[in-house]
């Protein structure tokens, strides 16, 4: 089966311990991920999921494995009936100190060929990478409002 990924590897002048803190946080998540609100059962099995500001499901999944400060592999669908046809994706986070920072690899991967959620990422994920990196190195996101196509916050 042809499958549709992308990846990336990005470089936080912080802790693993700092930069699992703000991956698993509903408030700091809320603070860089532009307000949206997010609920999870941090633990291995358990739910998690990410709302719009008006309360609408954004994306929804759950924690196949949460080995904090080092390892989250979550899967991973995002609500919109076009992406959510798609099923579930496996979204794994790798965390891994390296001369005062931290090394965070990221892999998102679906089993489905030029995936409409893989090219809704692309787009939308250095917003958030870069908001999340200025987050945990000086205390507050680069950005506080985005508007892509499919995605506004």
């Amino acid at each position: 089966m042809s499958n549709s990924q992308y990846s990336y590897v990005s470089y936080i002048k912080a802790s693993p311990e700092s930069v699992w803190d703000a991956l698993t946080s509903a408030e700091a998540m809320k603070s860089y991920f532009f307000g949206c609100p997010f609920e999870a059962d941090l633990r291995t099995g358990g739910s998690w999921r990410r709302m719009f500001s008006d309360g609408s499901l954004m994306t929804e999944g759950e924690f196949l494995e949460f080995s904090p400060a080092s390892r989250l592999d979550m899967s991973w669908r995002n609500a919109e009936p076009e992406k959510k046809a798609e099923g579930f994706s496996r979204c794994l986070i790798e965390l891994a100190p390296t001369n005062g920072a931290t090394k965070r690899t990221v892999t998102l991967s679906i089993g489905v060929p030029n995936s409409k959620l893989i090219s809704a990422v692309v787009e939308a994920c250095p917003l958030v990478r870069s908001n999340l990196n200025s987050y945990c190195e000086a205390g507050e996101p680069a950005r506080t409002y985005v508007r892509l196509e499919g995605f506004e916050a």
